[in-house]
């Protein structure tokens, strides 16, 4: 059975977790079917904009509880498997959260139902994130004597206040998309998550592909801890190799003609 479909329309990849009978929980084969997912858009110059849902009552209800046995299992011992950089900076089940990130166009994740857990970290993989204001998300892992271990902490410390962050941890308590708004675990509350996304991904998907790809990496870098001098010396190479372009010259004559840039 198929974990994951992936429909390119209108330059927008809609990603659909499609294990809907059991609330898009994650067994080894949902956690791989999400990495192929998300590798193979790394390289689709015709994808502008991803969407990422799940079909049925949920996102994601994270880890497939019948998966836990098989956790020691196996001839290689835990801490060596974990340890192991299979794609990257990443193990398999990081690489679930950061291949989302990874991406050079933006994702938008459509979150309803739950978010537990790997569906919550899944989620933080996103660029923007709407929720239902009755979605319910948790940093689950403390639950199950774990801890968050699928990508999710990368981000977390700059979405989040530090004691925030530890109380979500510590507790695994379950917050509402409408509580989760001003703590910023997610970007906006809407009783329609995925129709919002949709039409989010529309207005990005209208903009000039190469600004708003050279505007992930930008923010990205910005984020990613450089210095003030780097950040500007960043931003204005980026800014020069848009100058003049072919997308940069189509949005101003879309601009001046009053019409929609075209950039196929």
């Amino acid at each position: 059975m198929a974990r994951v479909s992936v429909v390119v329309e209108d330059h927008i990849a809609k990603v659909t977790l499609t294990r809907g009978d059991k609330m898009n929980a994650v067994d080894p084969e949902m956690k791989s079917a999400v990495v192929e997912a998300g590798e193979s858009l790394l390289d689709r110059d015709d994808v502008r904009v991803v969407v990422l849902s799940g079909e049925g009552r949920a996102f994601c209800a994270g880890l497939d509880v019948s998966s836990f046995g098989e956790m020691s299992k196996g001839s290689i011992d835990p801490v060596r498997r974990m340890m192991v950089r299979t794609h990257g900076l990443s193990n398999i089940s990081q690489r679930f959260s950061t291949v989302w990130r990874d991406l050079p166009m933006p994702v938008i994740a459509a979150v309803h139902g739950v978010a537990y857990g790997a569906g919550c970290q899944l989620a933080l993989g996103a660029d923007i994130r709407i929720a239902a204001p009755d979605a319910r998300l948790s940093i689950m892992e403390m639950k199950w004597g774990l801890i968050p271990d699928m990508g999710g902490l990368a981000v977390l410390p700059k979405l989040l206040r530090r004691d925030m962050l530890r109380l979500l941890t510590y507790t695994a308590d379950v917050v509402s998309g409408e509580a989760a708004l001003p703590m910023g675990l997610v970007t906006e509350v809407n009783a329609d998550p995925l129709a919002r996304a949709m039409e989010i991904a529309t207005l990005i998907a209208g903009k000039s592909p190469s600004a708003i790809r050279a505007a992930k990496r930008l923010i990205d870098f910005a984020e990613s801890g450089a210095d003030e001098k780097a950040v500007l010396l960043e931003e204005s190479r980026e800014q020069a190799n848009l100058i003049g372009g072919a997308h940069q010259k189509e949005v101003i004559a879309a601009n001046l003609g009053k019409r929609a840039a075209n950039f196929d």
